[in-house]
């Protein structure tokens, strides 16, 4: 049996493990951004921009990725 398991946001400095840095965000990732050095940081659409600004490694200019879906705001 597989679980389809949604990457959760890892923004917007983008640490990896117990030095998270601020990446408490609960939302599910729904961009990748390449980062040179590291891992890719996987973010929702609240931190991409803040992510681009703040995050280390970040290519310039930046490479993004959609891996998810953005979902439906509307009432």
């Amino acid at each position: 049996m597989s679980v389809n398991r949604t990457p959760m946001c890892r923004g917007p400095y983008g640490g990896e493990g117990a030095q998270a840095g601020g990446a408490d965000c609960s939302d599910p990732a729904v961009f990748e951004i390449a980062r040179y050095g590291r891992p890719a940081l996987l973010v929702c659409p609240v931190h991409l921009g803040p992510s681009l600004l703040m995050a280390s490694g970040v290519l310039w200019p930046p490479v993004i990725r959609l891996i998810g879906r953005v979902p439906d705001l509307r009432p």
